[in-house]
């Protein structure tokens, strides 16, 4: 017997692994949801069998189905009964008082509520903040008024200038009494020096990473991408920019770094009702990662005065939600929109619900435009977003490239009455494996700053142009074609 398994052992090795993909290949099939997905998984594991199955292992299995996050699910469960019926009633209200300024946009209003219990908000004053230049110095003076606590949740903190300038803060509010709590994504934050993170314990913050990653864990595929801060329960931050250096354009700050390029970044400053939301996403996270249940008190959902005239609406998704509902909010804007939308995201790799609707929209007669980075810092992800051009040209889409620097902002611009601005770049990853949070402000004003915002990017871009982009190589239209069945991967 022995004899037999030494002088057959290759051929017993092969039958074993083909065995193991055959079985992780059902798995894949019964458990992820999207065609596209699941024939990229395939690919993987029967062309390069082994290592397509640790891939999938790691990085593939589905959360949705396997609820590793059950204990945050339940968690939010919790907290959204204590809320619906209050949340219900204010949802209800605002749409019917408000029904001409969410005019034909009452469908993602409607759709955001119904499922994930995110209510539309009235009087709340939204502010838009371009660049790390705007955002910081107003994040610094909300954090220095804060009375009774703050709350953060960054996927990217660094202990750089910035990073040693917020962090003073923090532990100077900690030390006044002001509850201060600090989550971080293990993954986006790795580089963060447990020295640092000491120094904030010892001050008297409340510190954990959001999941810790360990080698080889395929927790690592999910991301916390969220950029969240709450102040006293009446003023929060969303929006793509992390705490690093590198997203502010300062000399103090870029100085000894020469090579980075210049960040273009959006972010949002509300002050509302609204923030109640974000409060609410706040603590299901928290719950989750430091293993206890924040109390729903006055404290951190004060009766906030009303700040402003726009509405907002917080949409949030991740691999503990049932669906992924901001993929289906961006899908309803595009499907709602009468004149026009304006996309920026730094990585574009849609699914066929949105590739389809931007060329429906397209074809339609509506003005749909897309800004993206010349290069991408990722040469695959890059590759990968220009697999959809053509087929977006065709039907009318403009594309432009940004030359100025690199593009991180997420933004959507849908007609005279919605701005959406979050931390969802426009691709797979955060429809289905990061946690994301967007604002969806329904404001004419807003609108027009975020348009006039658009239009100025323009000015640094590259239109490309159908004539000219189908004269690309062979080898360049093989690579994008090889990279685009994977791309569901990306």
């Amino acid at each position: 017997m022995w004899q037999f398994l030494l002088d057959h052992w290759q051929s017993i090795g092969i039958i074993i692994l083909y065995g193991l993909t055959t079985l992780v290949a059902i798995k894949a099939l019964l458990e992820t949801k999207t065609t596209g997905k699941t024939l990229a998984y395939l690919m993987l594991l029967f062309f390069i069998p082994g290592i397509g199955v640790l891939v999938y292992l790691i990085v593939g299995m589905n959360r949705r189905v396997n609820r590793i996050y059950s204990r945050k699910w339940l968690s939010n469960v919790r907290l959204s009964e204590r809320l619906k019926a209050y949340l219900q009633q204010e949802n209800r209200q605002t749409l019917v008082e408000h029904s001409d300024l969410v005019s034909n946009k009452t469908g993602i209003a409607r759709l955001l509520f119904r499922d994930s219990l995110s209510p539309i908000t009235a009087d709340n004053e939204a502010i838009l903040l371009i660049n790390g230049e705007e955002k910081f110095p107003l994040l610094l003076e909300t954090l220095r008024a804060a009375k009774h606590h703050i709350h953060l949740e960054y996927y990217i903190f660094e202990e750089d200038i910035i990073g040693r300038e917020v962090m003073e803060v923090l532990k100077e509010r900690a030390r006044a009494g002001v509850e201060v709590r600090f989550i971080y994504d293990d993954f986006g934050s790795g580089d963060i020096n447990r020295r640092f993170l000491k120094q904030m314990r010892a001050a008297g913050i409340q510190v954990f990473p959001f999941y810790r990653v360990r080698l080889l864990a395929n927790r690592l595929n999910y991301r916390n991408h969220r950029k969240i801060v709450v102040v006293d329960g009446h003023t929060g931050f969303i929006g793509g920019i992390n705490v690093a250096d590198r997203y502010i354009n300062d000399p103090r700050y870029r100085d000894a770094h020469p090579k980075w390029p210049f960040w273009r970044d959006t972010h949002l400053c509300i002050k509302g009702a609204g923030v109640h939301t974000l409060q609410f996403l706040f603590m299901g996270d928290w719950n989750f990662c430091a293993e206890m249940d924040m109390p729903i008190t006055q404290e951190y959902f004060p009766d906030i005065p009303d700040t402003g005239d726009d509405l907002v609406q917080i949409a949030a998704s991740g691999p503990d939600s049932e669906r992924s509902s901001i993929m289906l909010s961006y899908l309803a804007a595009i499907n709602q929109a009468e004149r026009s939308v304006f996309i920026t995201t730094p990585y574009f790799i849609p699914n066929d619900s949105i590739l389809n609707a931007l060329q429906q929209a397209a074809l339609s007669g509506r003005d749909v435009r897309l800004l993206v980075p010349s290069e991408s810092d990722s040469k695959v992800v890059n590759k990968a977003s220009e697999s959809f051009f053509e087929d977006l040209l065709t039907c009318g889409v403009r594309i432009f490239r940004y030359n100025k620097g690199f593009v991180h902002a997420k933004t959507m611009v849908v007609d005279e009455n919605l701005s959406v601005i979050g931390t969802a770049n426009m691709d797979i990853r955060s429809f289905d494996f990061n946690f994301e949070v967007n604002a969806f402000v329904y404001s004419k004003e807003m609108n027009w700053k975020l348009t006039e915002t658009f239009l100025q990017d323009l000015l640094h871009c590259t239109e490309l142009t159908l004539e000219t982009w189908v004269e690309r190589g062979r080898w360049k239209r093989l690579g994008e074609a090889v990279v685009r069945l994977f791309s569901p991967l990306l």
